[in-house]
């Protein structure tokens, strides 16, 4: 029942204040106090508009970074080059028509990484999160979409870094070149200002993840040694 009035007791005479709520109104909610063993309740709709924020403000400080020419030039190159998951197909590509001896594997790694790409585009028509809008901060490329979640650059360049990874000899599985280049693809939507960082992890764990249920399709017959 919500408080309409507040009791002053002075000298053994009580005054009501109606139709005023002073500042010990604050210690209410819904009515009963908050105690430790009454704390407030968080409901699920809390607790996704602190995500939300916390989500806006790491993209901020994340587009503030593309205010440097050199920073933004990079940013933008690595976006474009990533579009439809091209960087990747392209790379794929001239695995298998470099490494002839495990060029099915190359093949069907990427694939996996076009499947990675087109899984995301089905993600956003179902979620439907729009673009982000920074005040006073355009981003800096145009996008080939409206919508936001899960980001399908992320998508392509972790499948990308996994399922080529997977066809690189020993430690050049992690530190080749395609896990520095798949984190700077995803910082650079981050820098452009046309993801969130939710986005961008959701898709990077999307395109693992299909990199990961593929692998042993992709090295099927591909002439690796292990």
């Amino acid at each position: 029942m919500p408080v309409l009035s507040l009791k002053r007791v002075t000298d053994g005479e009580s005054k009501v204040n109606s139709g005023h709520i002073n500042s010990l109104s604050l210690l209410f909610w819904k009515g009963e106090p908050r105690t430790k063993e009454n704390p407030p309740v968080r409901t699920p709709d809390s607790a996704a508009s602190r995500v939300s924020e916390v989500d806006r403000r790491l993209l901020t400080a994340l587009r503030r970074c593309g205010d440097g020419p050199h920073v933004a030039r990079t940013a933008r190159a690595l976006s474009w080059s990533g579009e439809h998951a091209a960087l990747w197909l392209a790379a794929g590509v001239a695995g298998a028509s470099v490494d002839r001896r495990r060029r099915r594997a190359w093949l069907r790694a990427t694939a996996l990484v076009g499947a990675a790409h087109v899984a995301s585009m089905g993600v956003k028509r179902v979620v439907r999160r729009p673009r982000p809008r920074l005040p006073g901060a355009r981003p800096l490329v145009n996008t080939a979409g409206r919508h936001s979640f899960p980001s399908s650059h992320a998508a392509s360049s972790a499948a990308a870094a996994v399922a080529f990874g997977a066809l690189l000899p020993g430690p050049f599985r992690l530190f080749g070149p395609f896990p520095p280049l798949a984190a700077g693809m995803c910082a650079a939507r981050l820098v452009v200002g046309v993801h969130y960082p939710s986005d961008v992890a959701a898709g990077a764990m999307l395109g693992a993840a299909t990199a990961r249920m593929g692998r042993a399709w992709s090295l099927r017959g591909g002439g690796l040694d292990g």
